[in-house]
């Protein structure tokens, strides 16, 4: 059976509340835009707020790109407790009375940029043996996680609002848990910590000030004005290099196929995006003057 909804694509930047899963979040957004298909780029915990980009229709194919895009985000620790899901909501486990200075916490983040390994929380939804790991934890199992690399392009100090707090900023790549970064920050400080807020401020091209509020969603909900706001499938394929094709190039390409593209000054083997007349085509491997296609968009 087919799903209902209307065949429309682009990408629509959403500034999450706190409370709503980021799955809530899409079920939303697909209704307001009666979208037969939608999907988001990173997954925000409920209590977290900023930048969800979420992709309909054939933008849904790009999402890899955004995902795979760097990050930034905002956050608070709350310094002297550790909790066992790593953020407020969670039980307090360890408690200190020891506080860093200034100097300490400036110097203990040098560790944390970079390449490094980083274990996921154990309420995430990292699958163990098929299972969830937050539904394991939630069960009273022991979880186990394995570290997993993280590039952290930057992590600084924004603020320290008093002896208890402090707020920084963090640009990472694909995977990051920001309650991974307070977790073994407050263990590296020797006073423990937990994240008491987090917001994304941009994720790959898509900004917060960019973003609608669900309240704003929800009023404009089956409205042109709506439409209006989405961006262009492309947006999600800022970051790879674009090849323009022919007509005949492009026919070819639609029915996955090789197509032709024009000379450009990629090289042989890298991952590119072909257009014609401006429009996403497909996304495939640059082979000698052809693009070999992995995924082909379906755009009116």
């Amino acid at each position: 059976m087919a799903r209902k909804g209307r065949n429309i694509s682009g990408w629509l930047v959403i500034d999450k509340p706190a409370g709503p899963t980021s799955t809530a979040v899409v079920n939303k957004v697909r209704w307001a835009l009666n979208a037969k298909k939608a999907g988001h780029a990173g997954t925000l915990d409920p209590d977290a707020t900023g930048v969800l980009a979420v992709a309909i229709g054939e933008a849904t194919k790009t999402v890899p790109y955004i995902t795979d895009a760097l990050k930034a985000y905002t956050f608070t620790v709350r310094l002297g407790a550790a909790t066992n899901t790593d953020d407020a909501e969670g039980e307090v486990i360890n408690t200190s009375d020891s506080r860093p200075s200034d100097d300490d916490i400036r110097s203990a983040l040098g560790q944390f940029v970079g390449d490094i390994m980083q274990v996921p929380p154990k309420f995430s939804a990292v699958k163990i043996d098929g299972e969830r790991a937050y539904k394991l934890a939630r069960d009273g199992e022991d979880v186990t996680l394995s570290a997993r690399p993280l590039w952290v392009e930057e992590l600084v100090m924004t603020d320290r609002p008093d002896a208890d707090h402090v707020m920084l900023e963090m640009t990472c790549g694909k995977g990051g848990y920001v309650r991974a970064i307070a977790r073994d920050l407050g263990q590296a400080l020797g006073c423990f910590g937990h994240v008491q807020s987090l917001r994304r401020i941009w994720s790959g091209p898509f900004e917060v000030e960019d973003g609608l509020t669900l309240d704003q969603v929800e009023e404009m909900a089956r409205t042109p004005e709506l439409d209006s706001h989405l961006r262009a499938l492309e947006q999600g394929l800022s970051d790879l290099p674009e090849l323009r094709c022919t007509p005949e190039g492009a026919a070819k390409l639609r029915n996955g196929n090789p197509g032709m593209v024009l000379a450009s000054d990629v090289e042989y083997g890298d991952e590119c995006w072909a257009s014609l007349d401006g429009q996403a085509v497909a996304v495939g491997v640059y082979k000698a003057g052809e693009l070999h296609p992995s995924r082909v968009f379906v755009q009116p």
